[in-house]
């Protein structure tokens, strides 16, 4: 079990360091970054809270929300998950899902999540609206 530790570290880290492909580090994590601005400044046009916080504490129906992000980040996370697929294989010449799902989270999900909170408050800020 150690081992497995061990390995998804190392990999997880090689990824940052000496790895081929890092361009789609930050190319991912700006497109999740322009679909959550897209969809935080719906959010605060709508005069909806900022979305991870009314998903995890809203009164509103989780479900429609999200699928509602889904529908805005669900194509970023799809393609980070086959490009760290294909770069398992090129690099790795194996597939780990586990490692592939952890890094599609990390650079679609995440950045999704904390960019359209703050563009959805900031708008709301800079037009004087209060949640």
């Amino acid at each position: 079990m150690d081992d497995t530790w061990v390995r998804f570290a190392t990999d997880m880290v090689g990824r940052l360091t000496t790895a081929p492909m890092k361009f789609r580090l930050v190319l991912q994590s700006a497109m999740a970054a322009f679909f959550a601005i897209r969809a935080g400044l719906a959010d605060a046009k709508a005069g909806r809270p900022p979305y991870f916080w009314a998903l995890l504490l809203g009164r509103e129906p989780r479900e429609a929300m999200i699928k509602d992000g889904w529908k805005s980040v669900g194509r970023v996370f799809v393609l980070a998950v086959v490009l760290d697929i294909v770069y398992q294989l090129y690099v790795l010449h194996f597939v780990y899902p586990v490692q592939a799902f952890v890094v599609a989270v990390a650079l679609a999900i995440v950045p999704y999540l904390i960019v359209r909170g703050l563009v959805t408050r900031l708008a709301r800020a800079k037009s004087g609206v209060r949640a």
